[in-house]
């Protein structure tokens, strides 16, 4: 095996072990997909569906943000969808039941996620539970909380009607009239740009390829591998927090059955777009481009009337593909 990694021509191994070439395939992935529900649909290709996918996308694509640190840890956060749920149903019970201000609330609602991701954090580095079982824990603990404090009834913004301009309204369509671009999306990217800053210019960033290159060497450099695991977890608890408080805003209403579901969709998003599951290894870019190919592809399919059984079939298939993608380059490296 040796002799025939080193037999390969240096231009060849160095793109086959780069990891920017899963990005590209996604990449090329996400334009073939346009170009075909193009030509399939002339429905597809129209500003108003353009929207729709871009706004189908934003919550998706902050919970992979956070779900993107963790990965590159080698660690997993199952979590995270009930945890924007618990921050959805918390920031309607600061500003409905409890009359906070409306910016106090909302900060109420990015508190509770990264509490949770706190949590999270705490049990995994310093109880040593394994990061599947911890956030399945918490993932029922979120659950549970968010039936207990909603009363199992949604909670409606409906005393606080400008909550709804927060996602809904749009900064873009007021400066460009026919371009109505819900201010979620602004969200979305302004998220990404913040994600992208403090995983390559920051410690917390640069400490998070080391867990996953190598924690034990990371831990013999004189490193507190615990605490800035648990920051990590928290950071991703933190962009829960973000989507529960954009979810609430869409909808205009905490609606304490949702949640769980959405953090399939988020790892998905983040393994499409290149990050390694066996850690040391993604982007945020990436991150992104895994998020709209899924939004894509079910908004395509879908205009295109394929079953709903048949979408979430399609979605495993190109999760998979993705995974294997990885194995492999990994292999071709050694």
């Amino acid at each position: 095996m040796q002799v025939e990694a080193t037999s390969r021509p240096p231009l060849l191994r160095s793109l086959v072990s780069s990891d920017s070439t899963q990005r590209l395939l996604a990449f090329a992935g996400l334009i073939i997909l346009i170009i075909v529900f193009s030509l399939a649909s002339p429905n597809f290709a129209t500003q108003q569906n353009a929207v729709g996918i871009l706004l189908a996308t934003t919550i998706n694509g902050i919970l992979a943000l956070g779900v993107t640190f963790v990965i590159i840890t080698g660690g997993i956060d199952l979590s995270i969808g009930t945890v924007m749920t618990f921050s959805a149903v918390m920031t309607g019970v600061f500003i409905t039941n409890w009359h906070w201000p409306l910016l106090i609330g909302v900060l109420g609602g990015l508190a509770s996620g990264a509490l949770a991701g706190l949590v999270n954090g705490i049990v995994i580095a310093k109880l040593k539970v394994p990061p599947f079982i911890a956030t399945l824990g918490v993932l029922y603990v979120a659950k549970g909380l968010s039936l207990i404090f909603s009363d199992l009834h949604p909670i409606y913004f409906t005393d606080t009607p400008i909550f709804r301009t927060f996602a809904m309204g749009s900064v873009v369509g007021a400066v460009l009239p026919n371009v109505n671009i819900p201010n979620a999306v602004l969200v979305l990217f302004a998220a990404a740009i913040v994600a992208s800053f403090i995983l390559t210019r920051t410690i917390l960033g640069r400490y998070t390829f080391a867990l996953g290159s190598n924690e034990e060497a990371t831990r013999l450099s004189g490193v507190n591998v615990d605490a800035w695991k648990i920051g990590i977890y928290t950071l991703c608890g933190l962009f829960a927090g973000l989507g529960g408080v954009v979810l609430a805003a869409r909808l205009n209403s905490a609606q304490p059955a949702l949640g769980q579901g959405y953090e399939l969709d988020a790892i998905a998003a983040v393994v499409i777009g290149g990050t390694s599951l066996a850690g040391g290894e993604g982007t945020i870019i990436g991150t992104i481009i895994g998020a709209f190919v899924l939004s894509v592809l079910t908004n395509g399919l879908r205009i295109l009337s394929v079953p709903q059984e048949w979408q979430t079939v399609v979605t495993g298939v190109i999760v998979i593909l993705a995974v294997y993608l990885d194995i492999a380059r990994r292999r071709a490296v050694r």
